[in-house]
């Protein structure tokens, strides 16, 4: 009998990759380690996608779902909640007994070889070991496994030097710190009060504008935003020049709450020690500032991808971003955020475990700007190689928008005006402040 194969995580990739596997004629068994499908972007399912209904559909999928009736939704740009509704919860209905719920992987390896054994390995299958609700361990057999669990649930942390401030896990089960961007209840919830952002993303942008919409109606409410570099840089995207016009958009509205005096930006703060006194937590950098004490934290520095579960699994993982090293290459901040960057596929997402791969926001590692489209592209691609079509598996379908954006990261302790990038120096824009 063949095997299937597993695909980890019922998210937009995980349920596109599915779709395309169905339709290669190859069977997919997507196990998903929450109670539904899509249950990341449900803890998001307030916030608005900068990506419009055509772009967050893939199009095995979209074929799929066709068979029955459904239509791609109109109406622009869907919140996370109208994405689940209007297709991903569709196409996992779709896609039916094939999806496995409060399934967490909790190791991948082949089949009686560990890491470190040659002999016979590639002949193995791929064996998965599962941990059910009710704490049951079984294994999967498969032919191939294609992770696409995403970086949602691993949250990176405050502290400056990518571990935890130290404080910051007790401020967090006190729930003074949050790794997520607030709705419009909690936000609501924290007018006439000090809110601490940190972080310098898209998420970041995204929990400002919510918070500055609170200043607005509730001038009491403080807001600082605290960004770990000594620039502002490309903090506000790249406004006009983005070819996704959302994306750029988000950035110029942040941008025009700093401008309105509605937030505080803080530049060169380096998170060391987050303390709770009195019921709110006062947050200290590096460098011996200490901010004043806020009644909530609200930590959006990115997301690390978990590799726990793949130390039987070979992987060659660039020691920066912990992404494969053909797509590190091309989403390195370090390097560059010059335009576009180029989309990825089986050649790029290959291991030299054969018939493993990552994709998905996960092949990103540590790398921001992720877009659901480069991740259908990606799943279109390896699935292609598996089933054996090695020139669809090369096509590249698929030319990602630019940013708008030219320079990387510049110097990190460089003062404004010295900051550069591969494509010259920053966007300089002048900030206003909060009296």
């Amino acid at each position: 009998m063949d095997l299937p194969v597993v695909v980890i995580g019922a998210g937009p990739q995980g349920l596109a990759t599915a779709a395309h596997l169905l339709e290669r004629g190859i069977e997919p068994v997507v196990v998903e380690a929450g109670p539904v499908a899509a249950a990341s972007v449900a803890q998001w399912r307030h916030v608005r996608l900068f990506s419009p209904w055509p772009e967050l559909v893939d199009a095995a999928a979209s074929r799929l779902l066709a068979a029955d009736g459904w239509k791609v939704p109109s109406g622009g740009y869907p919140t996370g909640g109208e994405w689940i509704g209007g297709y991903l919860a569709p196409l996992a209905a779709a896609l039916g007994g094939r999806v496995r719920y409060g399934a967490r992987v909790v190791g991948v390896a082949r089949k009686g070889r560990d890491l470190s054994v040659d002999a016979g390995r590639a002949e193995q299958p791929f064996v998965v070991q599962l941990r059910d609700a009710d704490g049951t361990e079984v294994r999967v057999e498969a032919r191939a496994v294609i992770d696409a669990s995403g970086t949602w649930t691993h949250p990176a942390p405050a502290g400056a030097n990518g571990l935890p401030a130290l404080g910051e896990q007790a401020a967090a089960a006190a729930g003074l710190v949050t790794h997520r961007i607030p709705d419009p209840a909690d936000a609501a919830a924290l007018a006439g009060k000090h809110v601490v952002v940190v972080g310098s993303g898209h998420s970041a942008a995204t929990a400002i504008i919510e918070l500055a919409a609170v200043v607005r109606e509730h001038p009491a409410t403080r807001v600082s935003w605290v960004l770990r570099r000594g620039t502002v840089g490309n903090t506000f995207g790249g406004g006009a020049a983005d070819e996704l016009a959302e994306r750029g958009v988000l950035g110029q509205r942040a941008k025009q709450a700093v401008d309105a005096g509605l937030v505080t930006f803080v530049t060169g703060f380096r998170t060391e020690v987050i303390t709770v006194a009195g019921g709110r937590a006062v947050v200290a950098a590096e460098d011996g500032r200490v901010l004043d004490p806020a009644n909530r934290v609200v930590v959006l520095t990115g997301y690390r991808p978990d590799l726990s579960f793949l130390t039987e699994v070979r992987l060659e993982l660039d020691y920066r971003l912990q992404a494969p090293v053909r797509v590190a290459s091309e989403v390195d901040p370090n390097i560059h955020s010059c335009g576009s960057v180029r989309a990825t596929g089986a050649a790029e997402l290959s291991h030299p475990e054969l018939g493993f791969f990552i994709v998905g926001a996960k092949s990103y590692g540590r790398a921001p700007t992720f877009l659901a489209m480069t991740g259908y592209e990606q799943v279109r691609s390896v699935v292609a190689s598996l089933a054996g079509d090695l020139e669809a598996a090369a096509r590249v379908d698929l030319v990602l928008p630019d940013t708008g954006v030219c320079g990387g990261s510049g110097v990190f302790d460089a003062p404004e005006e010295e900051a550069g990038g591969c494509c010259g120096g920053p966007q300089l824009v002048q900030l206003g402040s909060r009296g």
